[in-house]
């Protein structure tokens, strides 16, 4: 039985693997993402999702009760994939942007199956890139990647560690991670960990790195645990975390979140509301997809 790590990285790798393939336009195409996964278990995750329509919208269920391939095109786009779409979509063009700028190292938290190395060989030279995940997370995505034939190259370092419980600046070290101008990602996280959590991770993190050194990460801010959403999805997502055992413990007013950066000393340097979110990715679709209530996108500076 994989861990609930796996689970959930495999469920982000289906999401990312159904958009590229099944969606258009795309907001962010991630095409190795399905070589990740196994026809069994893509197969799988498919069946869960169309069985488990009632929970998400009942009215749906009985409206597209025949239509099977509706029903999860339907789950996907309006649960599963709006948010992790749209923030790599965000994280991704500012991270070239910062490598314009001299970043040399990319360090992905919560990395999970991500696939940037894969897709963009051509920063081999120029991008040092480490995924920090838990150990029992990337011995099954080592696993994936050598079953799938995808050789790790040698700009790619994997950093075992649960660092949303303790962060080891030797480890990062260890692994070839240097004092330069550094990009963090920290996508799909902040929600389950409390603001002082937050916080500390953020201080830790920055105290490795020089001025102009970034990062860019989701967070909900103060509505979230009062917000339905479009077909209740947000209060969904809300009811999937706490039944899976990682209840969402965090969420931000703006102001609230500014001053906790401050005192990391990081500036925001852009800052994305849920509306700003739709108007970027998703304006003048004609399918499901649209941004999530109560999700915000920030990109902040060390001064």
């Amino acid at each position: 039985m994989k861990d609930q790590s796996s689970i959930t990285a495999l469920v982000s790798a289906f999401s990312r693997a159904y958009h590229s393939q099944y969606d258009h336009p795309k907001v962010f195409d991630d095409s190795v993402a399905a070589q990740l996964i196994t026809a069994e278990e893509f197969d799988q995750i498919k069946k869960n999702m169309i069985q488990g329509i009632s929970f998400f919208n009942k009215k749906v269920a009985v409206q597209l009760a025949n239509q099977p391939d509706e029903l999860l095109k339907w789950i996907t786009q309006v649960q599963l994939s709006p948010t992790p779409l749209a923030r790599a979509a965000f994280c991704e063009q500012i991270l070239f942007h910062e490598i314009d700028l001299g970043t040399t190292q990319y360090v992905i938290l919560g990395a999970g199956l991500d696939t940037f190395c894969f897709r963009h060989p051509e920063v081999s030279r120029s991008l040092q890139v480490f995924e920090v995940d838990h150990p029992a997370t990337q011995t099954f995505k080592k696993k994936r990647l050598a079953e799938s034939h995808l050789t790790i190259p040698d700009h790619l370092h994997f950093v075992p560690m649960d660092f949303t419980r303790e962060f080891s600046e030797q480890k990062l070290v260890g692994n070839e991670f240097e004092n330069r101008r550094t990009f963090f990602s920290l996508l799909g996280v902040t929600y389950y960990l409390s603001k002082k959590e937050i916080a500390q991770l953020i201080k830790n993190l920055f105290a490795l790195v020089p001025s102009g050194s970034s990062i860019v990460f989701d967070h909900a801010d103060e509505a979230l645990f009062e917000t339905k959403g479009r077909s209740n999805r947000v209060e969904n997502m809300v009811k999937m975390a706490a039944g899976s055992g990682e209840p969402m413990k965090s969420c931000f007013p703006f102001t609230e979140l500014e001053h906790l950066l401050e005192n990391a000393g990081l500036l925001v340097y852009e800052h994305l509301s849920p509306d700003e979110i739709n108007e970027r990715y998703y304006n003048e679709r004609h399918d499901y997809l649209s941004a999530f209530e109560t999700i915000h996108y920030v990109h902040a500076v060390k001064r």
